[in-house]
């Protein structure tokens, strides 16, 4: 896993023209979506900072079972803590998070709807839950809450004491959800169980996670309990979240600890597809070059390698492209390095470090493979770590909805820039001739 920036070339693919040829739409479709997902997942993760948590919710939403499990993946490789999707999680050994859904709430209409009054508590001793909850529900004096919330948080609690996480916007939040998600849990608390906290899925999340730790610190204050504080409690939050969100809840600010995101993680509703192409650069020991009258659309031609620069706080400089027939960049040199294209934009980078990007995979003529396939548990600590080796110094992740973001430098070396240049002016003087 490694940051990759425009125009630099993600895999070299060499051999007979018509098999690589045939190797177009098998690659593009394995490494555009994979690294669509990992690239959102890695901004969002950004957005929210480290100590989040961010679980991917995006199963009901993604295309497909295909897209739905390659999205668990990738999301978590990109930066997720977690899944709702069970499959992926057995699968691939991701950690799976979720709470029950509005319709569990709903299926309850009043307290006779509980089929058992008991639970079973942390020594394992049968004990009488719905009596203590409904006597510290009047404890309380919140009697004004929804009796069948109540009742399915009971059952929750009843079935997933170590679970215990509630919905709590079913009906109305302040004024019941979050009531009796403190009762019951209050209670549960006392047979032995930590309750683990709520989820919000509607509404102002700013002002509603702010409302709800006021609400669970004054709890505390009220009911003092020796070893649990709810203020401590996990405050989760859904409800179709995106980068803008992110970045609003950021401004305002929030009590959210944990972050489910569905629709606009799986589904990349910002850019549902990334442009990466494959092209032609070389054709018997000959440079290609495919022109366009958009200069993004330009290809650096030739067979080339990649190389990230570092300075001597081991932070990324710049990357560099060379042609593949160039020796490797020497260590601590002061290296002439030029934009692509425009031979009259240069400068001098003195590196500490430098490291190759493109690595042999595979050797079709010997049939050997030379890198292993990293597990994505491996993948994700790596992509983590690439990420925070740049600093927020050399490449910056622009809000979502701005147009100027400060890119890491993509630099090529003189031989390459001369060539480039050469070929592009050979080529747009054919385009004229008669």
């Amino acid at each position: 896993m490694q940051v990759v920036f425009p125009k630099e070339p993600l895999i070299r693919v060499e051999g007979p023209l018509a098999v690589t040829q045939l190797l177009e739409t098998t690659l593009l479709n394995l490494v555009n979506f994979p690294s669509l997902i990992a690239t959102n997942a890695s901004r969002m993760r950004l957005a929210v900072g480290p100590q989040k948590n961010l679980l991917e919710f995006g199963l009901r939403r993604a295309q497909g079972p295909d897209g739905g499990i390659s999205a668990s993946k990738y999301s978590f490789i990109g930066g997720f803590n977690g899944t709702s999707n069970v499959l992926a999680g057995k699968l691939f050994g991701i950690k799976i998070s979720g709470t029950h859904a509005h319709s569990f709430v709903m299926s309850y209409t009043q307290l006779k709807d509980l089929t058992h009054t008991t639970i079973t508590d942390a020594q394992g001793n049968n004990v009488e839950f719905v009596s203590l909850v409904l006597q510290r529900r009047a404890e309380l004096n919140y009697s004004r809450t929804n009796d069948g919330e109540l009742a399915a948080y009971i059952a929750y609690a009843q079935s997933f004491p170590r679970g215990f996480l509630a919905l709590v916007d079913t009906y109305d939040t302040l004024t019941s959800g979050v009531l009796n998600f403190l009762t019951v849990g209050s209670v549960l608390h006392d047979v032995g169980y930590k309750p683990l906290g709520i989820r919000l899925d509607s509404g102002d999340l700013s002002v509603l996670s702010k409302a709800v730790r006021s609400m669970f610190r004054q709890f505390d204050a009220d009911h003092m309990h020796k070893d649990y504080s709810f203020s401590s409690c996990a405050i989760v939050a859904s409800n179709d979240i995106n980068e803008e969100l992110l970045d609003e809840l950021n401004t305002n600010g929030h009590e959210i600890d944990t972050f489910g995101i569905g629709t606009h993680l799986v589904t990349c509703q910002r850019q549902p597809a990334l442009g990466c192409v494959y092209k032609l650069v070389e054709i018997n020991g000959h440079a290609r070059i495919k022109l366009s009258n958009e200069v993004a659309k330009i290809i650096i031609p030739g067979c080339k390698n990649c190389y990230r620069l570092y300075d001597e706080h081991d932070k990324p400089l710049a990357d560099l492209l060379t042609l593949s027939s160039e020796a490797v960049p020497s260590l601590g040199e002061d290296l002439s390095v030029y934009s692509p294209f425009k031979i009259d934009e240069h400068e001098t980078i003195h590196a500490m470090r430098i490291k190759q990007l493109l690595l042999l995979v595979f050797d079709g003529k010997l049939g050997v493979v030379h890198e292993n396939v990293k597990s994505i548990h491996e993948a994700r600590e790596l992509c983590a770590s690439e990420l925070a080796s740049f600093g927020d110094s050399a490449v910056v992740r622009a809000p979502a909805d701005s147009t100027g973001i400060r890119l890491h430098k993509l630099l090529v070396s003189r031989e390459l820039c001369l060539f480039s240049q050469q070929l592009l002016q050979e080529n747009s003087a054919a385009n004229y001739q008669t």
